[in-house]
């Protein structure tokens, strides 16, 4: 069973506003990068249709941010997994900005996301148990994994 995953990203110029810092939002696309990841390195993926289409979508979403990436900089995101609840996830995410003088916390987020099935017929979207053969492979971190 697995709590935490990490990625490393560089900051790309794209990824800048006009005076060379991280835009906040990126710091989303890192966490939805850091949580497909976490699931392919269970050998799982974050959309599924067999035995049936179950989705994520995400039911709040946070960043606290506390220093700037600018570009070229380099980022380690690491997810863990705060709460398994029947249905749902939550996950804190903790930003580092790995060049410098030493490593540096820079942010931290939460995501959490829902267990769905979609009606075909409808469209309509259900919360519904997250399946054993996910949730076995999901453990909630321990609190020292967290750090402050």
């Amino acid at each position: 069973m697995a709590y935490e995953y990490t990625i490393v990203r560089e900051v790309e110029w794209h990824h800048t506003d006009m005076a060379g810092i991280a835009h906040f939002s990126n710091f989303f696309h890192y966490m939805e990068a850091a949580e497909h990841g976490f699931f392919r390195s269970l050998g799982l993926s974050i959309h599924t249709t067999d035995p049936e289409p179950l989705g994520w979508p995400r039911v709040h979403a946070e960043c606290d941010f506390r220093y700037p990436l600018q570009f070229e900089d380099s980022v380690e995101v690491r997810l863990l997994v705060r709460e398994k609840r029947p249905k749902s996830l939550v996950y804190t995410f903790i930003f580092r900005k790995l060049n410098g003088d030493a490593p540096r916390e820079v942010a931290r987020g939460t995501l959490a996301v829902a267990c769905v099935k979609r009606d075909s017929a409808t469209g309509k979207l259900t919360a519904v148990p997250i399946p054993l053969a996910i949730a076995d492979k999901i453990e909630v971190a321990p609190p020292e994994a967290f750090g402050k």
